[in-house]
């Protein structure tokens, strides 16, 4: 039998070191295939996208919190239990902007204590996309009728009558829905609900008239989460 000469070991062992490497980069790449073809399937062509929330780190938007004084009427300080849902609202103030709003909340507690006085919300969101948290995430808010219990408000504030976003408040609006449902894990994208679906109030205005737009908004905000999910 021949004797296995230096030069040839080391060129099987350099053989075998490429093979290896080569087995290594062709698991990662088709690892890579696999899980950008999941993301385009399920982002693309699958009618209910599956949210893997073990997988998303979303990012929490800028926040100014501002709380309001605990109050009777705009910050009863009760705890929030649970929450199965986000509640969207319009401010109905055409033009004002988010401290303006969050400011008119602390006024109520200067007013009788009465079911009309009784409103607030977890967040104002403003014209120029700034959002102000006006409440701690485990204390209710008077905002969302017999849904207080079990939801996050948010108000948003509107540039004229017909109550429709602008596209700062707007895409704030949706890095800060995705960012509560990461929080919360969210189960739907049907547990995002306006006013309306809670009361019949048309509010927020121009999302219950147009339901298109209503639909769009929350598909926005679904996949602001997909595409969290395959990019960390």
């Amino acid at each position: 039998m021949k004797r296995i000469t230096k030069r040839k070991k080391k060129q099987i062992r350099r053989t075998v070191v490429l093979i290896i490497a080569a087995g290594i980069i062709a698991a990662a790449a088709l690892g890579m295939i696999l899980s950008i073809t999941g993301y385009i399937y399920n982002r693309y062509f699958t009618k209910e996208p599956v949210i893997a929330y073990d997988k998303i780190r979303v990012d929490q938007p800028e926040i100014t919190e501002d709380f309001l004084t605990v109050n009777g009427n705009s910050r009863p300080g009760s705890r929030l239990k649970k929450v199965n849902g986000i509640v969207i609202h319009y401010t109905a103030n055409p033009g004002t902007g988010a401290k303006a709003n969050r400011d008119y909340f602390e006024s109520r507690k200067d007013q009788e204590d009465a079911t009309a006085n009784k409103v607030s919300s977890h967040f104002v969101i403003g014209l120029d996309g700034e959002i102000i948290q006006c409440i701690p995430l485990n204390e209710i808010a008077y905002a969302s009728n017999d849904r207080n219990k079990d939801t996050i408000s948010i108000e948003c504030c509107h540039p004229r009558k017909n109550g429709r976003f602008n596209k700062k408040t707007y895409h704030s609006l949706v890095k800060l829905c995705a960012w509560l449902c990461s929080q919360y894990e969210i189960a739907d994208k049907i547990d995002i609900i306006r006013h309306y679906d809670v009361t019949g109030k048309l509010c927020p205005l121009y999302y219950v008239k147009h339901p298109d737009k209503w639909e769009r908004l929350r598909t926005d905000i679904w996949n602001e989460l997909l595409d969290n999910q395959y990019k960390n």
